[in-house]
């Protein structure tokens, strides 16, 4: 790697791990690049897949003392969560950079507005206590078919899915923001740890660019962690948004256009 690019790398890897300890969307910064320093965009996306394996992976410690309450529902979760990590990783194995390329806006798009919708779906995840709803036998059976769609996506192309585990898992019942966090955070991980291991053995990674960002990623957690109550989340939102929009407009541009 040049110095610029080891800079470059860096840089994004420590600003993405800084947002998502703020506000999550890192992906819409480290993926697009790796694509810059023309990195294929399967090996960029198994790149990405790794070291944020690593950084979730982490995580789960600040959640140990909820995983026991949200233990039942691991036991649900956790056998789609895996088979469909590893069916989306797959899939992306046998998928031509060609193909990929032409794929990449549209999922930075629908990632983009996942970021941007993140609000929404956070009030539909957050059911009302004093209601009494518990989740019926079907709306749990309806969860489990939406966790391994949502693992296929992880292990395919894998920003946003943390929003789209807790829009699912407030509709079967669950209304503890801490216990929900744990569970998704728990199954993040999995998912792309499933993925990270298929793409290491297919050979997709590229070690020395991998090293570089999970070590970025990690001090930039640390930081992002560290001084999350100086940074106006909202203005942090803002700009992940506008930068998400303007790189799949910039995609689009490159794959369909020029």
């Amino acid at each position: 790697m040049s110095a610029i690019e080891l800079l470059g790398l860096t840089a994004s890897a420590v600003a993405a791990g800084a947002i998502n300890a703020v506000a999550g969307g890192g992906t819409l910064l480290t993926f697009p690049t790796l694509l810059f320093f023309n990195t294929p965009p399967v090996v960029a996306n198994a790149i990405n897949t790794l070291a944020l394996a690593i950084g979730t992976a982490g995580s789960v410690y600040g959640y140990r003392r909820h995983l026991g309450t949200v233990r039942p529902w691991l036991w649900r979760f956790i056998p789609v969560s895996v088979l469909g990590g590893l069916i989306g990783s797959v899939l992306l194995t046998h998928t031509s950079d060609k193909t990929f390329s032409k794929l990449v806006p549209f999922l930075i798009l629908f990632a983009t507005i996942l970021f941007l919708a993140q609000g929404i779906f956070r009030r539909f995840a957050v059911l009302d206590d004093r209601s009494g709803k518990h989740a019926e036998h079907h709306a749990i059976w309806g969860a489990i078919l939406f966790q391994f769609a949502v693992a296929i996506y992880g292990g395919y192309f894998g920003a946003g899915i943390g929003i789209l585990m807790l829009a699912s898992l407030g509709f079967v019942g669950l209304s503890n923001i801490h216990e929900m966090n744990a569970l998704k955070t728990v199954l993040s991980s999995l998912i792309n740890l499933v993925a990270a291991v298929w793409f290491i053995s297919a050979g997709l990674i590229q070690w020395s660019k991998a090293g570089v960002m999970t070590l970025g990623a990690m001090a930039g957690y640390y930081l992002g962690s560290h001084y999350s109550q100086r940074i106006p989340q909202k203005r942090v939102r803002q700009i992940i948004t506008i930068v998400g929009f303007v790189i799949s407009a910039a995609t689009f541009y490159k794959e369909f256009i020029r």
